[in-house]
């Protein structure tokens, strides 16, 4: 009996030490390279400024797009880069490509 239990956890033991493997997001590595809100000339909204500063000092958007999902989240594009909000801040600025 304690050989047919010794046995069972040694094979349990040897499924649970698979190694694991899991995919890393393209998002985990823009947020990881350091931001640069001029990079190729362009200049953008850096993180935490709110609408109305954007809109201040950037202008009005070409596109405001609707609130989704909760937090919401809000996206303004403007001529070579997409702004997006949480409620009223700056999550990140991206250039399009």
């Amino acid at each position: 009996m304690t050989f047919r239990f010794t046995t069972l956890s040694a094979a349990l033991l040897c499924l649970l030490a698979q190694p694991v493997s899991a995919d890393v997001l393209l998002i985990d590595s823009i947020e990881a390279a350091p931001i640069n809100n001029s990079e190729e000339g362009v200049s953008r909204p850096s993180r935490s400024m709110t609408m109305d500063q954007v809109t201040r000092r950037f202008g009005q958007p070409t596109n405001a797009y609707p609130s989704v999902g909760e937090p919401p989240i809000t996206r303004w594009d403007y001529g070579n880069y997409s702004v997006f909000f949480e409620y009223k801040h700056v999550l990140t600025s991206v250039l399009h490509r």
